[in-house]
């Protein structure tokens, strides 16, 4: 496991928390355009990367596992309140701050993060698998943790709170591939069924993305210029990590 793919995902993680806690007054669209951009490359690096490489390893099976995956989100978001793609599903707002209850909303993103970190433990025979995969976990860090930092702010969380939340957060996804690499090492059992785990992680991986296309915090679901045009962005840049091959 190369150790600069966990620092820059934990710069990421960090630096895209940072955001609400130091901008007053972020750009409303710019998380919607950001939002947009990472999870379509997210999108086609599972498309282009991860999904060859389990099938190869699984067979048909892996379908099974990708599907079990993308409902494991969907359970997932209901304790982290659709924060893994920056929409937001939070109770009324009451005051002036929502009332939601913290421990199950940081539970089930710690999960998704901890998910997010076991495939990048595994010993992929596409040598450009792996970092294209760090990079599309690094990019959708940033609106992950821009609005899980934003919630706790809503939620009137104390400042030495919101660091602790932040810094706890953003080292759950490196340390899940040290342990998942570390354990791959020295176990076959493991090994395999880390090939197993990145299947389910790749239907996590299709639910968040497909959501993104669909919601990404517009109004109606509509289509912009400027979404679309995020939108190819991050399906261009996707392509271009084949140049890892």
């Amino acid at each position: 496991m190369n150790l600069s793919y966990l620092i820059l995902i934990l710069a990421a993680t960090i630096g895209g928390g940072i955001i609400p806690m130091t901008v007053r007054r972020l750009h409303p669209n710019l998380p919607i355009y950001l939002l947009a951009f990472t999870g379509a490359f997210l999108f086609g690096i599972t498309i282009i990367h991860l999904l060859p490489e389990v099938y190869h390893e699984l067979g048909h099976t892996a379908g099974i596992y990708i599907l079990l995956g993308f409902f494991l989100q969907v359970f997932l978001q209901q304790l982290s309140h659709g924060m893994e793609h920056g929409h937001t599903h939070l109770p009324p707002v009451q005051g002036q701050h929502h009332h939601v209850s913290i421990t199950p909303l940081l539970a089930g993103l710690s999960i998704h993060a901890f998910m997010e970190g076991i495939p990048l433990g595994l010993q992929f025979t596409d040598q450009s698998a792996l970092p294209s995969l760090a990079l599309g976990v690094t990019a959708h860090k940033i609106p992950e943790a821009l609005t899980l930092m934003t919630v706790m702010i809503h939620a009137q969380q104390p400042r030495a709170a919101l660091w602790r939340i932040l810094l706890l957060f953003s080292l759950v996804t490196p340390l899940a591939a040290l342990l998942a690499g570390q354990l791959g090492h020295r176990s076959v059992l493991v090994t395999e069924s880390l090939v197993y785990l990145t299947a389910l992680v790749i239907g996590a991986f299709v639910h968040i993305s497909t959501t993104i296309f669909y919601e990404s915090g517009t109004r109606h679901h509509e289509l912009s210029a400027r979404k679309i045009l995020a939108f190819a962005a991050g399906i261009v840049l996707a392509f271009l990590t084949l140049i890892f091959e």
